[in-house]
């Protein structure tokens, strides 16, 4: 993987990695998520995510929205706890049209008050259907429960009352503190002259005001053991079990998600969805999940099944996690764990959208990207007996979390 870093003297650093396609993608992520807001101002980051195409010093809605999209680009953007990103796909000539919107709307947004009353209209409705899907609703109110009175717990899209609430000054003061320069990234991919990447980042990016605000982030401390059980008016049980895992920076992180991708990750031979779903047939989606963050991170477990097969997913879920508590991976099975979370990998560098927000993501985190060689080096160098620790560190039942939304009586 042969990429090429610049750093603008306001701290933007800009990001590219040659291809030989005519489609180009490229984003601006900045190190500004929900778990940056002050208690209280809940979905501040995502409502300014939304803001963002609404009008700027000298385009209205319009204009903003029409301006990729006239040339058939694609202009979107998302919010994590830990990020906020803009994002286009685009044909190759049109990368001077994408880097000027972008600058744009990410740094000269005007937020007028008529469109912060109708974007929370918009927000209110994207938080009642969320609320109406019980498999995505779980998952907030797992972190919530897990990450207990921290920022980290809090749903990305806030709250009903929380979102009514925000305000204009609630806005340029989360800017002010968290759009950091320093904390910027501009990457792309495409065929390009990388002088001519440069040029346009110093015509676009150049003359944004240097900001090298400090993050305030704090750390989370782990929550107990707790079952918690809530009913709802809903058709089925959904159940989501887990805990606090390492963060981005611990040398675990490899274990870890080797380990997860066998037990639950992506693909039909995962152990959880070979036992729950094709030998037993209770549950149509069963899955685990792995999320590492900057201080900490979160493993958990979802499946959704009748009720009265729900206890039984549950026992067949806690015996496949002892499995691996109990007994080391033989050689064969290490090494065709490895071959295909390896393959998995290696695949998903086609998806190259994916891939530039990933190594942008990289960047801003650790200041490099490694090498798909590198990727596969640390995957390779994981032994059955790091399999093992982990698995009886992780899922040690005393730190597992249980959430089961239940249907009503």
């Amino acid at each position: 993987m042969i990429y090429h870093t610049h750093q603008l003297p306001n701290g933007i650093r800009i990001l590219y990695y040659p291809t030989d396609s005519t489609i180009s993608h490229c984003c601006l992520m900045v190190n500004a998520g929900s778990r940056d807001e002050e208690k209280g101002k809940d979905g501040l980051a995502h409502f300014i995510e939304h803001l963002l195409f609404k009008a700027t010093e000298k385009r209205n809605t319009n204009q903003i929205l029409n301006y990729l999209e006239v040339v058939g680009a694609d202009l979107n953007a998302y919010t994590t706890k830990e990020y906020t990103c803009i994002h286009a796909s685009f044909l190759k000539e049109y990368l001077e049209r994408a880097m000027d919107l972008m600058e744009d709307i990410f740094f000269h947004s005007t937020f007028p008050q008529e469109d912060l009353e109708k974007e929370k209209g918009v927000i209110l409705d994207e938080i009642a259907s969320y609320q109406d899907q019980p498999e995505e609703a779980i998952q907030d109110d797992f972190e919530d429960l897990l990450f207990k009175n921290h920022a980290l717990g809090r749903n990305i899209l806030g709250t009903a009352e929380s979102v009514s609430a925000l305000t204009r000054a609630d806005i340029a003061s989360f800017i002010a503190q968290n759009y950091n320069t320093h904390q910027a990234v501009f990457a792309v991919t495409g065929q390009y002259d990388f002088a001519k990447v440069i040029k346009l980042a110093e015509r676009y990016f150049g003359q944004v005001p240097e900001n090298n605000q400090p993050k305030k982030r704090v750390k989370p401390i782990a929550s107990a053991k707790e079952l918690v059980r809530i009913e709802k008016a809903i058709s089925q049980t959904h159940c989501v079990l887990g805990t606090t895992a390492y963060a981005s920076y611990d040398d675990r992180k490899a274990v870890l998600l080797l380990l997860n991708n066998i037990l639950g990750g992506n693909g039909m031979s995962s152990r959880l969805n070979l036992e729950i779903r094709e030998k037993h047939g209770i549950a149509y989606t069963i899955e685990s999940n792995y999320s590492p963050l900057t201080d900490t991170g979160l493993f958990s477990i979802y499946f959704g099944t009748d009720t009265e097969k729900a206890s039984k997913a549950m026992r067949l879920v806690q015996k496949e996690l002892q499995k691996l508590r109990d007994k080391k991976l033989s050689t064969l099975q290490l090494q065709q764990a490895k071959q295909k979370f390896i393959g998995q990998i290696a695949l998903a560098e086609e998806n190259r959208l994916g891939l530039i927000l990933s190594m942008a993501k990289s960047l801003m985190d650790f200041g490099r990207i490694d090498t798909l060689e590198e990727v596969f080096a640390k995957i390779n160098a994981v032994t059955a007996d790091n399999l093992l620790a982990v698995s009886n560190e992780v899922f040690d039942p005393v730190r597992m979390l249980t959430l089961l939304f239940e249907p009503e009586d």
